[in-house]
């Protein structure tokens, strides 16, 4: 019998280790010059909460994600703001020093780009 291996999200530590990375991934975003216009109108709460419920999920752990595809959420940011790959890539970056703060390993950290690198074309409708 061959022992079940730890979903990323357990590898990671789980819900109180997701909500302290959206926490610090959001006060980096919203520093960031780069990207922090795209959440100018924003409930702040709510997309964080959003955010944890869906990196849950992607990271397999249960799943309550009841938002959006990526593509029908970020549309409007590609239509009207100009959403683009270096935005993208800013976000991906925030998240890496989210998690490097943290303190997580780089195979969960490469991980982790790995499944924000296989949203890109959905989040900015391509």
């Amino acid at each position: 019998m061959s022992e079940t291996t730890a979903t990323l999200y357990e590898q990671l530590g789980g819900e109180a280790a997701v909500n302290a990375a959206v926490d610090i991934f959001y006060r980096k975003v919203l520093s960031d010059h780069r990207i922090n216009r795209f959440f100018d109108n924003t409930d702040m709460d709510k997309q964080a909460a959003k955010q944890k419920s869906f990196l849950t999920m992607a990271f397999g752990g249960p799943n309550n994600y009841s938002g959006a595809d990526m593509r029908q959420a970020h549309a409007h940011l590609v239509k009207k703001l100009g959403l683009d790959d270096t935005h993208f890539d800013a976000v991906v970056e925030n998240l890496a020093a989210t998690l490097q703060e943290l303190n997580v390993p780089q195979n969960l950290i490469n991980q982790v780009a790995a499944i924000a690198e296989s949203t890109r074309n959905d989040v900015l409708d391509r």
